[in-house]
């Protein structure tokens, strides 16, 4: 809790406590508490004994369990898949566990996805990490000293760390490598600036939704060609960031023994993966080693921590919407709905039963993608046959369209005064020169809604045009009331469009 956030819980109708001393290594101050409202008690235990609530960042060991009172709910990471008989102790205690690290990936949930919020900050926090224990620069430079090559980093998943980690490496100007099993994350790696590593295998996607949005396990043939694109990328690569965790297991093996062997002395390895026993064989959690061939693995647990104001106040914020979800009516009384797919993802313990694992959401996660199929290429004779088809087509229409224009214009002639065909010849060519002119400019630079009225515009403005030479004043005036109206809709798209434009510009 932020003394912000305390302010929001206020609102929710909560009172909130605080341990003494809670918030000192994030900056936040007993007396910044106090101010917000918070009650500033002297121990743990007194806020266990106060408290109908217990939020914590990292879920209780099974001391800290015993002091929580029947009826207690409590909120922190728990991962109940690592800790069954935690859980169990929970539910033979009556206590409700919302673990933060089940929280469903869904849209709607995005607000409470503490696991998201901390990976961005350990995606963040690895490239630092890196770049302090890596011996040059990330950019390269010319200088009159010398050359420096940029920085060729390789960041294995793409998820939220991973992103993050990719868009970090990208701005401080090295050459940036990412990989991922889903094959749709190509996009969004490369609109970042960096290169995604395909692999020449072919397998089937497990749908997101069945596993709350989070990653499942490849097969056996999948990975032998990972480790094998791996093998080839190493001695390549100044830095590796390895982010991949599957929930309720331990991390893959990515970055082997080996791998580290082929790399280059003074490179660096970040493993984001470390506390789940780390995608790589040399990691020692909570430890940063180097090698006998000279390369740094960092196997740090606590990359949120080293950020500890943005940490909490980004948790916070994740808790408060929590809890909003859990307090419906904003009378300070929790609400727990397990009807909802949010509240009961979360939660692993509810009225003395264990609830874990949830059932499936019933809203989609994260929907598996067809890959998208990659554009033929032509060869010079089918390209020569496409345009020729294509000036043929365009040709049949134009005349179909000037027969049936002109057909139109004889039958009139037929039957209308001579009066009355002079203004509609003006008319038909108005049309006609509208539609050619611009109906036919490319809807990357109008939209369609944009190309049909600046053709009604052209239309107008050439036909008051014809009639402002007339000598009649009623004639002459609406006329001129024409051009002035269709002129402001041509001009002021001009100005839209220098506006859309100037959008773009990094000046």
């Amino acid at each position: 809790m932020t003394p912000d956030s305390a302010v929001q819980l206020a609102k929710l109708g909560h009172t909130s406590v605080i341990q003494s001393g809670a918030g000192v290594k994030a900056g936040f101050s007993d007396a910044a508490y106090a101010a917000a409202g918070v009650e500033v008690l002297k121990d743990a235990k007194a806020v266990i004994a106060a408290a109908d609530v217990i939020v914590k960042v990292r879920g209780p060991d099974a001391k800290e369990l015993k002091t929580l009172g029947d009826g207690q709910t409590l909120i922190s990471f728990f991962w109940p898949a690592q800790n069954p008989e935690l859980l169990e102790a929970a539910a033979k205690k009556n206590l409700t566990v919302v673990a933060m690290d089940m929280v469903p990936r869904i849209s709607r949930a995005q607000k409470m996805d503490a696991l998201s919020s901390m990976a961005n900050i350990a995606g963040y926090r690895a490239v630092m990490e890196a770049g302090n224990n890596f011996g040059r620069f990330f950019t390269g430079q010319v200088t009159a000293a010398g050359k420096v090559p940029p920085a060729k980093v390789l960041v294995v998943g793409a998820g939220v760390a991973g992103l993050a980690a990719v868009g970090t490496a990208t701005s401080l100007g090295a050459i940036v490598y990412a990989f991922d099993v889903r094959p749709e994350v190509a996009e969004q790696i490369e609109s970042m600036g960096a290169n995604f590593v395909f692999l020449d295998f072919a397998e089937a996607q497990t749908d997101g939704a069945a596993t709350g949005g989070y990653a499942a396990p490849s097969s056996p043939e999948f990975r032998e060609a990972q480790l094998k694109k791996f093998r080839e990328l190493a001695p390549e690569m100044d830095i590796v960031i390895t982010t991949a965790l599957i929930p309720g297991r331990p991390a893959p093996k990515l970055w082997t023994k080996d791998m580290v062997e082929m790399m280059k002395p003074g490179s660096v390895i970040v493993d984001l993966a470390a506390e789940r026993g780390g995608n790589c064989d040399l990691t020692v959690p909570d430890e940063k080693i180097v090698t006998d061939n000279g390369v740094t693995v960092v196997g740090y647990t606590d990359f949120p921590s080293r950020m500890a104001a943005q940490a909490s106040t980004l948790y916070s914020t994740n808790i408060r919407h929590m809890l909003t979800d859990l307090t419906p009516k904003k009378d300070g009384v929790i609400a727990h709905n397990m009807e909802d797919d949010v509240i009961r993802g979360a939660t692993a313990a509810h009225m003395g039963a264990v609830t874990y694992p949830p059932p499936p959401p019933k809203i989609a996660a994260i929907a598996v993608q067809k890959p998208k199929e990659k554009a033929k290429e032509l060869t010079p004779e089918e390209r020569r046959s496409q345009e020729v088809a294509e000036f043929k087509a365009q040709t049949r229409n134009q005349f179909t369209l000037l027969a049936v224009g002109g057909g139109l214009m004889l039958l009139a002639g037929l039957y209308a005064p001579a009066s009355f065909m002079s203004h509609f010849i003006v008319f038909v060519l108005a049309v006609f020169v509208g539609f050619q002119v611009i109906w036919n400019v490319s809807h990357s630079l109008h939209t369609p809604l944009m190309a049909i009225t600046n053709a009604i515009s052209s239309i107008i403005i050439l036909g008051a045009l014809m009639q402002i030479g007339s000598g009649s004043f009623l004639v002459i005036l609406l006329a001129a009331l024409s051009v002035f109206m269709a002129g402001i809709n041509i001009f002021g798209g001009f100005m839209v469009t220098r506006r859309m434009l100037a959008m773009f510009q990094k000046s």
